[in-house]
């Protein structure tokens, strides 16, 4: 089954940089620097940022759908990305090393599974869930702090 894992698109990030920390603490962003090379997933690149790099955390609503299933959690995101990262039929090498909580929608963003999964094993869980016809995409959460990761979408 092909698949194609998408982080978000850097074009409604890009004016909070330039904002100062106070404008940014109004918005529930907070401008904070990697301490370690792991634990600062960025959700536009799909990678982790190295120790030292500055990050914005912020409020994002990932699930943008009427009813029950609609989402926000916080998320990372690093200034460097000029576009959104793209990974057809593999895996970023980011989330080998989580433990990933993965949830399937159908079209009207209604869940009817979901799955709890090494990162290791997110293939087969990805595959399986596309094999269900009402399944239309899934998103990826890292399962232990259960911030949103990703959209996969059929290919």
């Amino acid at each position: 089954m092909a698949y194609r894992i998408t982080g978000l698109s850097p074009e409604p990030f890009k004016n909070l940089w330039s904002l100062e920390d106070s404008a940014l603490a109004a918005l529930n962003i907070r401008r904070v620097l990697a301490d370690s090379d792991r634990g600062f997933p960025c959700r536009i690149s799909l990678q982790d940022a190295k120790a030292g790099e500055p990050l914005l955390l912020l409020p994002h609503q990932h699930h943008d759908v009427e009813g029950p299933y609609r989402a926000s959690g916080p998320i990372f995101i690093r200034q460097q990305p000029t576009a959104a990262a793209s990974f057809q039929d593999r895996i970023p090498p980011s989330f080998l090393h989580r433990l990933l909580s993965v949830r399937a929608y159908d079209e009207h963003g209604w869940m009817h599974a979901a799955e709890v999964v090494e990162g290791t094993g997110l293939e087969a869980i990805i595959t399986g869930f596309f094999e269900r016809e009402q399944i239309a995409y899934l998103h990826i959460h890292n399962a232990r702090p259960g911030c949103y990761a990703c959209r996969v979408d059929r290919d």
